[in-house]
């Protein structure tokens, strides 16, 4: 499959509250249930042996959508003893709202999460380089052109000192064919979605080829075959 980028639903700024609402909610019991939870925390325990547990560590989640990583992070991070402080940043309004009403319903996390209106593509203009210890950036690159992923992804290595992870979906017949009928009968805005991000998902070769064109050699590819979602992460050396 050629990558395809068709205009996603829920990134419409007049996109009604409700259907959004019913997007995110779908797009987190995905992370949870097929891996994007534990693409993201199977980095952080195995990086955490290295942690400081009497300071903070500092992660930007890019494209938070409704926060639901930041808060499986704030979660994992409290029950294995280690203190956090997580930024997500998203520039649609109203997945902002929905999100800060998600972390609203988790206690003590809005000490730990904070969340902002940001532009991706201009992420160096509101944070320093360095400014974070790890960034991550999950479900949210598909959206892009091929250009801006590349560009993202050199400002997610510029801000953060210690290493990043980019958790995404693989495109393939086989993952399209699959969402598909995952989701029959779903709303349209669920249906029309969940098959235009897979349409724009990435191939190996191409996320290998953005990480050799963003200069980031210290990130490596993983792959769930059962999920097809993948990872490009890994930390710094000296991080």
């Amino acid at each position: 499959m050629r990558r395809r980028l068709v205009g996603e639903l829920m990134d419409d700024p007049g996109v009604p509250r409700e259907q959004l609402d019913s997007a995110l909610h779908y797009i987190r019991k995905i992370n949870a249930k097929m891996g994007g939870v534990e693409a993201l925390l199977g980095h952080l325990r195995a990086w955490s042996a290295r942690w400081d547990r009497a300071v903070p560590v500092t992660i930007l989640d890019v494209g938070t959508g409704s926060a639901d990583l930041p808060l499986a992070v704030y979660r994992w991070a409290n029950e294995a003893g280690f203190l956090v402080q997580i930024t997500g940043v998203d520039i649609h309004e109203t997945t902002l709202e929905l999100a800060r009403e998600q972390v609203g319903k988790v206690a003590g996390a809005a000490g730990a999460i904070t969340l902002l209106r940001e532009d991706a593509l201009k992420l160096e203009e509101r944070f320093a380089a360095r400014s974070f210890e790890y960034v991550h950036a999950g479900l949210f690159l598909h959206h892009l052109t091929d250009e801006q992923v590349l560009e993202v992804l050199r400002s997610m290595d510029r801000l953060a000192w210690r290493g990043m992870v980019w958790n995404d979906l693989v495109r393939s017949r086989v993952g399209h064919a699959v969402i598909t009928l995952m989701t029959l009968g779903k709303p349209r805005i669920i249906a029309h979605d969940a098959r235009a991000s897979v349409a724009a998902g990435f191939t190996r070769e191409e996320v290998e080829g953005f990480a050799r064109r963003a200069g980031i050699g210290y990130a490596r590819y993983g792959w769930n075959i059962f999920s097809h979602r993948f990872t490009l992460a890994g930390e710094k050396a000296g991080g």
